[in-house]
């Protein structure tokens, strides 16, 4: 068998089996309730972690220089291209 095959068997085993603990957790046991808050609170703070960190990523990233700043860039290189290619035929 297979790497994968296996691990996609125990991938599939771990979520069958994660279903239904969470299932008898959530409806059948005695800690139900807190269950249901836990659960919430976690998929609440993924969400907003995620959040603070795609605000840090933006907060903390430079800018991108104007287009016009790489489009004279562009036009320099050309420039110095196009010299090179002057003097490398002058001199042939």
């Amino acid at each position: 068998m297979h790497r994968d095959k296996a691990v996609g068997i125990g991938l599939l085993v771990v979520g069958i089996v994660g279903i239904l603990l969470y299932g008898w957790l959530v409806f059948f046991s005695p800690w139900s309730a807190f269950v249901i808050q836990l659960t919430a609170f976690v998929a609440v703070a993924a969400v907003l972690g995620i959040l603070a960190w795609v605000g840090y990523a933006l907060a903390t990233t430079p800018p991108p220089k104007p287009i016009e700043e790489i489009e004279k860039e562009i036009e320099e290189e050309l420039k110095k291209l196009e010299q090179e290619a002057k003097s490398g035929q002058s001199t042939s």
